[in-house]
């Protein structure tokens, strides 16, 4: 059983406590890939629309909800990369 709790807390990451460094980081991640998927979906204005979709550039929930998943997952590495050498 201590071998476990050894293995466990050897191969966890240390991440630092979230600041308003950390947000600014995942909100520029989550506008690159609204910009990205602006230019990569065929269509992005299918589906329902956005009370004010000119703000996301026109595009659909469907769109909007891709892009910003892809956004938090490139958020969390980019995140999880920048603490990890020291820098957040």
């Amino acid at each position: 059983m201590h071998h476990l709790v050894l293995l466990a807390s050897t191969t966890i990451p240390h991440t630092s406590a979230w600041t308003p460094l950390t947000g600014i980081v995942m909100i520029l991640c989550n506008v690159l890939a609204i910009a990205i998927g602006k230019q990569v979906i065929p269509e992005p204005a299918n589906g329902p629309a956005l009370p004010n979709a000119e703000f996301f550039g026109g595009m659909g929930y469907p769109a909007l909800l891709a892009t910003c998943s892809l956004g938090h997952v490139i958020g969390f590495g980019v995140i999880l990369g920048l603490s990890g050498i020291g820098i957040l």
